[in-house]
């Protein structure tokens, strides 16, 4: 069985359709599947919308996204784990590879990104960062599979990290065994990139740079991805 977890905090306005492309998706694939939603610490409808779109809701209070997905993936039955963000969209022939994948004896991957829209900024950053990733072998955070064995012997995602943990999950994943980036789009909102210049976005990756994995281990340095509203 696939278990998709989802982590959301605050998440009402977009995962409903999130639930639908999954159900969808999942069906489409024909594959035995459940989904769990981690709502962290939400104070808007989250939890009803997860329970009325036919997922098992799991409730903590971490607003930490690595220990929201951990928390997910604990509780969840699958043996095949598939992690996508609330405001992510995947499809049939996306589910498909990835399970194709794992049965194959990957014991992981990820999948290149599309967003919902985009301007000329984010698609020359797109232009960038999709074949980076590939060539890499680094799974974007918006879609991370992996088996249960694997999550396991990795210890999951790193709780260190307040941002780029699936990077380090990737990495991790890496020393255990096969992990494949599949050819299948996933489609992810492209709020952050809008709501944030394209400036702003590169002044990040610069301190990043500078300062390297101690930079992401602090919450209040990635702000970026922790917004107190949405």
């Amino acid at each position: 069985m696939i278990s998709f977890v989802v982590p959301a905090y605050n998440e009402e306005k977009y995962l409903d359709p999130t639930l639908k492309a999954i159900h969808a998706a999942a069906r489409e694939a024909g594959e035995i599947y459940e989904i769990v939603v981690v709502n962290d610490a939400s104070t808007d409808a989250t939890a009803r919308v997860a329970e009325e779109g036919g997922a098992r809701v799991v409730s903590v209070e971490k607003r930490q996204i690595a220990g929201t997905r951990n928390a997910g993936a604990r509780a969840a039955a699958g043996e095949m784990l598939i992690f996508v963000d609330a405001d992510t969209q995947v499809n049939g022939p996306l589910v498909a590879e990835a399970a194709a994948a794992l049965r194959a004896g990957a014991v992981g991957g990820g999948a290149p990104v599309r967003f919902d829209t985009s301007t000329w900024g984010v698609r020359c950053l797109m232009a960038v960062i999709v074949p980076m990733f590939r060539l890499l072998q680094l799974a974007a955070g918006c879609f991370v599979f992996c088996t249960r064995d694997a999550f396991e012997k990795t210890g999951g995602f790193d709780e260190e990290y307040f941002a780029a943990e699936e990077i380090a999950f990737s990495q991790a994943l890496k020393r255990h065994g096969r992990f494949v980036i599949v050819r299948s789009f996933v489609t992810s909102s492209s709020r952050k990139l809008e709501t944030h210049s394209l400036s702003q976005f590169l002044w990040l990756c610069m301190r990043l740079s500078v300062g390297g994995r101690r930079f992401l281990k602090k919450r209040a340095n990635v702000a970026f991805w922790y917004p107190d509203k949405r």
